[in-house]
């Protein structure tokens, strides 16, 4: 049988490159973000057959509904990977910057995720992967909001696989972890940079293998590591 993803934030970054992966796996593609005409343009150039939606999470409730549409244009949904997010440098604080983080990047992907996780438990399987960030093991001064956000995506996911694990459904929950990824949210070139192609074929591998958690690149989980082992007052220095 023809298997069926979406892709929310597909019209960039790790996103873009994941939906051609997804396409070179066979699967039908689904393709969401607020930049419809960047989506078309993806969907033109992927081998399957491929689905468009405009869709912006810091309005959640329209985008369950348009999730709604795609699923059923798509004649259901096997697997959700919710990659769209925001970030800002913030160091005055400001309101309206932590507030859209907020938005996006907490309301937006529970929205999102609560609608997955009903989707899957009444077809009775699925898989949905999250995109987190090493930023959710440390408070950052400079973002505040971003790093806290990645956090809370990753202690969800944490209680969907818990609720999936009791569940009569099979239902993968995978979070994804990057560390310094090419995209246009990269606030500059910095170390161990990935390409978004290359994120995208480790995440390609840790679906394919239903992992449980993922770090991209891998060697991001001993920066992972040692974050949590070193006192508050040392990470903070990293930021003077």
């Amino acid at each position: 049988m023809t298997r069926t993803a979406v892709v929310v934030g597909a019209s960039s970054g790790i996103g873009r490159a994941l939906a051609h992966e997804l396409a070179a796996d066979g699967y039908e593609v689904g393709l969401a973000a607020r930049r419809l005409s960047r989506l078309e343009s993806l969907g033109a150039d992927l081998p399957t057959t491929s689905y468009v939606a405009r869709m912006d999470l810091s309005d959640p409730d329209d985008a369950r509904e348009r999730m709604d549409r795609l699923a059923d244009a798509m004649g259901g949904v096997d697997l959700v990977v919710v990659s769209a997010g925001v970030g800002f440098e913030n160091r005055a604080l400001e309101w309206e910057a932590e507030r859209d983080t907020v938005d996006v990047n907490v309301r937006g992907f529970v929205a999102l995720a609560t609608w997955s996780m009903a989707h899957f438990e009444a077809r009775g399987h699925g898989h949905l992967v999250g995109i987190s960030s090493v930023a959710e093991f440390f408070g950052n001064p400079v973002a505040p909001a971003y790093n806290a956000s990645k956090a809370f995506v990753s202690r969800y996911l944490d209680g969907l696989r818990s609720r999936a694990s009791a569940g009569d459904a099979e239902v993968t929950v995978t979070d994804v972890i990057p560390g310094f990824v090419d995209t246009e949210m990269a606030m500059g070139k910095t170390f161990w940079m990935a390409s978004p192609e290359a994120a995208a074929a480790q995440i390609r591998d840790a679906i394919r293998a239903e992992r449980s958690r993922v770090y991209v690149t891998r060697r991001w989980r001993l920066v992972a590591l040692l974050l949590r082992l070193l006192p508050e007052s040392v990470t903070r220095r990293a930021f003077d």
